[in-house]
């Protein structure tokens, strides 16, 4: 039963992953106020506390429950989804950073460097991938 509890915890994580990053895209505009900055801080904050959900349950899954450890650590496909998911978490540090710095700003409105927006379309193209990579495990590609 721990499997499955542990499974469907880190499905839910990176739906909620993937549905705050989505939002940040979207909430996105070339100038921004302090107030709209706020609420991304907000959204942006709920990424990382989804990322941390999916990296425990991830983790338990790796070397608690499931399937044996060697599974997983013998499969190239884990190591490329694990790499991902490391690169994407790399790549949010930039926008996380910009709307804490900004959300608290006097300024009337703030302009939005365009790498911010090109870093969370990178991030929502990886994070298309790992799901990908995640099937493909658990059919067994990748096993050496």
């Amino acid at each position: 039963m721990d499997d499955i509890f542990f499974r469907y915890l880190h499905f839910i994580g990176m739906m909620a992953l993937m549905a705050t990053l989505v939002a940040e895209h979207l909430l996105l505009a070339p100038t921004m106020t302090p107030a709209e900055l706020k609420r991304l801080a907000r959204i942006d904050a709920i990424f990382g506390l989804s990322a941390l959900v999916v990296l425990a349950a991830g983790l338990t899954l790796w070397f608690g429950v499931g399937k044996p450890a060697a599974f997983y650590s013998h499969n190239w496909v884990f190591h490329l989804k694990i790499t991902l998911f490391v690169l994407a978490a790399l790549l949010s540090i930039y926008p996380t950073l910009f709307y804490r710095k900004h959300r608290n700003s006097s300024a009337e409105t703030v302009a939005v460097p365009k790498v911010v927006v090109m870093l969370i379309r990178t991030e929502l193209l990886l994070l298309l991938v790992i799901p990908l990579l995640a099937v493909l495990m658990a059919k067994g590609i990748g096993l050496s």
